[in-house]
């Protein structure tokens, strides 16, 4: 063996761990290191619209070439670019421009030039992009060396759209800034994984979807992304929505620009329930992660409100509000997806109880689940999903009428670092089809599911529960009240044959332990502590 042969092994060693950090990851370290004493929720802004800047800025260079080599194409026709529905980007707010700029110190300025002349141009961003790099704050050099990081990738031409490069980098940034900004990052970004149950569990292939708290946009985008999964049109389904925080709500209408999603958000952002933009949409689908337990709702000034069907919710707490708003706006047919605190599945004071008696009356409640804890980044509440459905109600249908089912998926889900938990790509699986296999979706008047048939319960797992035990029950709603305890297997062992082997297995553990602390005290003793 050559003496080089270990140091290539090694150096290979180390480009393999390189290769497996994810583009993402690269991108987010390096970005992450200029952050200096930087707030994650500022710094959060000043990435992001840069990316996007970027983004819009590749995708017009790309077409600006191609018009280039062409005879009798004229590459500064700004109908040229709306006709392939590319953003028009004026000279000085080009990437070209501004990162030969970048090591100026008016550099801020420069970039809130280019937001400015942007929006002036592409009427469905005005109010979208930031426009504060010029603030004292804002170091400079850092902005500099920002966008020469930027400047060394991709994201808008046609390669990287079909890899969609820059939706995964947003997502991914996103899902960071929520770690990294902890409490206040609930506000914007809902987890994928709980995203992916929700929309796989209510399968949106086409009608109109709402998110009356729309945070950055992440129902949407899982939303198309299972429409294009299951091969349909992105065309297939409409998007609806709104978000009362402004920056947030700037972060989902960029979110939905680089996916090239065309969704109804409002003009600006705005309070659901005190200005409610889509006062007469139906919609089939509502897909929704409504703030916890919000006692600040302004629900005094709302007490005769009209969405009120089953009784007026409490001042003091806003989810049972946000329970019949959703049903307010779902169609005949529709079905309602959305998270909330698990105190809601029993709680009684106020008129709470009594509301959540009324809907389970109305027989809405199709399906439960108690989630694993440790699943956000902006708080340790326990949750559970809800599902509500309008075509149980439906005389057309006979499919589970008078019946809901619960799910406890608390043991799911494994550890990503030392405080948050994700679930895997199987056990959403698991849960949706358990879901589609007791709802039996031909009996429902929909397209055949591929797991439609062959419910059973599973103790400590699933359970179908008639709403007379739910009455019994005094209408809580919490999961582990239903399913049971799981079973375990039977291993064939004797119960007296197991209990000694057990014994003897605890005598020598117990025994293992007094001949380590044995040793433990002469090593003490030895170096001159007596114990």
């Amino acid at each position: 063996m050559s003496k080089k042969e270990p140091e290539v092994k090694q150096t290979k060693k180390k480009n393999d761990n390189a290769a497996n950090i994810g583009f993402e990851e690269k991108l987010w370290l390096a970005a992450d290191k200029m952050r200096n004493n930087m707030d994650p929720a500022e710094y959060k802004h000043t990435v992001l619209g840069l990316i996007f800047l970027k983004y819009i800025s590749d995708s017009f260079d790309e077409r600006y070439n191609e018009l280039k080599g062409k005879e009798f194409s004229d590459p500064e026709d700004r109908d040229e670019y709306l006709a392939e529905n590319i953003f028009w980007v004026p000279k000085k707010a080009r990437w070209e421009f501004i990162k030969d700029s970048a090591k100026k110190p008016n550099i801020g300025q420069i970039i809130d030039d280019a937001m400015v002349e942007i929006e002036k141009e592409n009427a469905r961003l005005k109010g979208v992009l930031p426009k504060n790099y010029a603030r004292p704050d804002l170091d400079k050099t850092r902005l500099g060396e920002l966008v020469d990081l930027f400047s060394s990738i991709k994201v808008g031409d046609k390669e990287s759209r079909s890899k969609d490069m820059l939706g995964r980098v947003y997502e991914y940034f996103l899902a960071k800034f929520a770690g990294s900004e902890g409490k206040g990052g609930g506000e914007f970004y809902t987890p994928k994984s709980i995203v992916k149950v929700l929309v796989e569990m209510i399968e949106p292939y086409k009608g109109r979807v709402y998110d009356p708290c729309c945070g950055s946009g992440g129902m949407f985008v899982q939303s198309e992304t299972f429409v294009e999964e299951h091969q349909g049109r992105k065309g297939d389904i409409s998007i609806y929505g709104q978000e009362s925080n402004p920056t947030t709500w700037r972060l989902c209408s960029m979110n939905l620009a680089i996916r090239g999603i065309d969704g109804n958000i409002g003009p600006n952002h705005a309070d659901t329930f005190h200005n409610d933009l889509h006062k007469t949409l139906k919609a089939d689908y509502i897909l929704a992660n409504p703030p916890f337990n919000i006692s600040d709702w302004g629900g005094e000034k709302l007490t005769d409100d009209l969405r009120w069907r089953y009784g007026t919710p409490p001042t003091g707490n806003a989810n049972y509000a946000w329970i019949q708003h959703f049903i307010h706006h779902l169609a005949p047919n529709g079905v309602a997806g959305f998270v909330l605190a698990n105190g809601s599945l029993s709680t009684s004071t106020s008129s709470e109880g009594e509301i959540r008696k009324n809907i389970i009356e109305d027989d809405l409640v199709d399906c439960i689940i108690a989630m694993p804890g440790q699943l956000f980044y902006s708080t340790g509440i326990p949750v559970s999903l809800w599902f509500l459905n309008r075509i149980k109600t439906n005389p057309k249908f006979r499919s589970r009428k008078g019946e809901t089912l619960f799910i406890d998926a608390r043991k799911m889900g494994v550890l990503v670092d030392r405080v948050h938990r994700e679930l895997g790509d199987e056990e959403i699986k698991r849960i949706a089809d358990t879901y589609h296999a007791w709802r039996g979706s031909e009996s429902m008047g929909l397209q055949p599911h591929a797991n439609s048939g062959g419910y059973t319960d599973i103790p400590g797992f699933c359970k179908s529960v008639k709403i007379e035990e739910i009455r019994e029950h005094e209408y809580i709603l919490t999961p582990g009240r239903y399913v049971g305890i799981e079973e375990k297997e039977d291993d064939g062992e004797p119960f007296e044959e197991k209990m000694q082997r057990l014994t003897e297995e605890l005598a020598e553990q117990f025994a293992k332990s007094e001949h380590l602390e044995k040793r433990i005290k002469e090593n003490l003793k030895g170096i001159g502590f007596e114990v």
